[in-house]
């Protein structure tokens, strides 16, 4: 211990640093030095992990180029390379170190992606490219929750190497794994990109909010989903002609089931519960609904109350437990939340201090993701050293399941209902039955709900807007009236929250 201490005195001799800097470019911990005055000792990973840093300062008194490995190199690396170096410059300045790009890994190497990639290493092997020590950071950036991006983030963490990665489908299967893997070995774990592209809500969470605690987040998470609901809301245009359109724009992918499905959507939530409650990461425990069933019925009548249709996730802390969800919702249009359009993304925290707060900007594309990536990798590279999942792996609390709560704006509920006597009168009764409080019943002639045969029965659209009540009282409610053969096809539930 003393000779550790007697290496870092000398080194504050020689390069005339102060103990709070070296503390923040060295250690990651502005109180470090003092600490070790104070007679507290460091585990051995953060010892060696000093050591080395230091052994890395030449005489001028800078840091050797950060040398980055990126797996990856589709838009989101050719993006990141790109801004190196275009930006490298200015980075240095902000951080006093280079950032260079020293080796990649990617299918194809004739591939033209519009940077010059003359100079660095190629790897076939993303492992043997984690693991090489012509790297000092490896970038993740292949996707998958499993294969080859699970096997070389190990191999990197576990031999000390920091990971940066956008990859939110391995966090939310592995990212407590991972998380305790970096914390043995002292390797920072950097994800921002992983969760609403260019928005910092990781930062936010695991550092920029002091002692506040959360009580309840949600957002936009999807950009595909999001353009596709904005777009029918502006235009008299069905899901499925939105759906190809996205997809013509290179919003959507050519099969689209996991970002309009919610699944996307899911994962992402997954990782922000983790780091709002400090729990397991639990995306099997997500109730999710995608947004495939939204006819343009849906909107306008939506519009008409008042509000806009919108998939938001959505996590909340109760005494019963955690309660996360992906589903469509209506929200006012006065609300915050129902401004952002597009493909653009928002997070909104509500916490016991600052109440509520609202991160929006561009939840994907190249430049927004590896804009979060940089980001990361500048953290790493300035010494910043939190716990990946906000407080340490082994401290998470076990993921408990709350039962789906009261809602607080109640639900829309549409039928596709037979014109004949009594129909009506048997979906009221159903909902008393189930002490289910009713604001409002909509008729709505002049919209042909999806599902309805011109040439067969004729048919109505009823659209009920409940007061607050209990899912599983719905759920029965509408088991009952799908039971009396007066309803045709499956009824449309929509959540209506009143933000």
């Amino acid at each position: 211990m003393k000779k550790f201490i007697d290496a870092i005195e000398a080194f504050l001799g020689k390069h005339s640093w102060t103990p709070t800097r070296f503390g923040r470019e060295i250690a990651g911990d502005p109180l470090f030095v003092f600490d070790l005055r104070d007679g507290r000792e460091p585990r051995s990973e953060t010892r060696n992990k000093v050591l080395k840093t230091m052994a890395k300062f030449s005489d001028s008194g800078k840091l050797s180029p950060l040398r980055l490995g990126v797996a990856g190199l589709g838009t989101v690396g050719a993006e990141l390379v790109r801004i190196l170096e275009k930006d490298g410059n200015s980075i240095s300045r902000k951080i006093g170190r280079e950032i260079i790009v020293s080796a990649v890994g990617a299918r194809s190497r004739s591939r033209d992606r519009g940077v010059d990639l003359s100079n660095v290493t190629w790897f076939d092997d993303p492992v043997e490219l984690a693991k090489s020590e012509e790297i000092d950071l490896f970038v993740e950036l292949i996707g998958g929750e499993d294969g080859p991006a699970l096997a070389s983030v190990k191999a990197a963490l576990s031999i000390g190497k920091p990971v940066v990665t956008a990859n939110k489908a391995l966090l939310a299967k592995h990212g407590v794994t991972l998380a305790s893997i970096a914390e043995k070995t002292g390797a920072q774990l950097g994800f921002e990109a992983a969760v609403a592209g260019g928005i910092p809500v990781i930062k936010a969470l695991r550092e920029g909010l002091g002692s506040a605690s959360v009580t309840r987040a949600y957002g936009i998470m999807n950009g595909t989903c999001n353009y596709i609901l904005s777009r029918m809301g502006c235009e008299d245009i069905s899901f499925e002609d939105c759906l190809k359109d996205a997809q013509e724009l290179g919003y959507a992918e050519a099969d689209p089931t996991f970002d309009v499905g919610g699944f996307d959507t899911a994962h992402k939530l997954a990782i922000l519960t983790s780091l709002c409650f400090a729990t397991q990461i639990a995306p099997d425990e997500i109730f999710v609904e995608g947004i495939t069933a939204i006819t343009q019925a849906d909107i306008k009548v939506a519009n008409d109350l008042g509000y806009k249709i919108k998939l938001l996730g959505l996590t909340q802390f109760s005494p019963e437990g955690i309660e996360q969800r992906v589903h469509p919702t209506l929200v006012p249009k006065t609300s915050a939340i129902a401004g952002v359009d597009g493909v653009l993304n928002a997070v909104v925290l509500e916490t016991d201090h600052v109440q509520e707060l609202m991160l929006s900007g561009p939840g994907a594309g190249g430049a927004a993701t590896a804009s979060s990536v940089l980001s990361d990798i500048l953290d790493i590279a300035r010494g910043t050293s939190v716990p990946p999942l906000g407080v340490p792996s082994d401290e998470l609390a076990p993921y408990k399941r709350a039962p789906m709560r009261t809602h607080e704006g109640g639900y829309y509920i549409r039928f596709n209902a037979k014109d004949v006597p009594g129909t009506l009168g048997v979906i009221t009764t159903s909902m008393g039955n189930q002490e289910i409080s009713i604001e409002s019943i909509i008729q709505r002639p002049d919209l042909q709900a999806d599902g309805a045969d011109n040439n067969a029965e004729k048919t109505r659209t009823i659209i009920l807007i409940t007061h607050e009540t209990m899912e599983k009282n719905v759920r029965k409610a509408l088991g009952e009236i799908e039971k009396s053969g007066l309803v045709i096809g499956n009824a449309q539930l929509i959540r209506i929250e009143k933000f």
